[in-house]
């Protein structure tokens, strides 16, 4: 099982327009239009798979809601702050 990071692990290394949300990291994308959102909604489906870490995602109009969690270890992980620097590095 991987290790929970300390709260002040998550606020030193939590990522670019991420937020803490309880047990877990959040962010909202936006875009200019619905499809750009379905688009990279698909391409973080294929990155969290590669990395067997898979966040929730809500696809809305002109955005993208993501949260991170770990399940297995009951909050965030460095699996999750990873996957959200990736996810980062998608949308650029």
């Amino acid at each position: 099982m991987t290790d929970l990071l300390a709260d002040e692990e998550i606020e030193a290394q939590l990522p670019t327009d991420w937020e803490r949300d309880g047990d877990e990291i959040v962010r909202t994308f936006e875009f200019d239009a619905y499809l750009d959102g379905v688009g990279f909604a698909a391409a973080a489906g294929g990155l969290a798979q590669e990395a067997f870490h898979h966040p929730e995602m809500t696809i809305g109009w002109r955005e993208v809601d993501v949260r991170l969690t770990t399940h297995d270890a009951g909050g965030i992980t460095a699996a999750d702050i990873e996957l959200a620097e990736r996810l980062n590095d998608l949308r650029e």
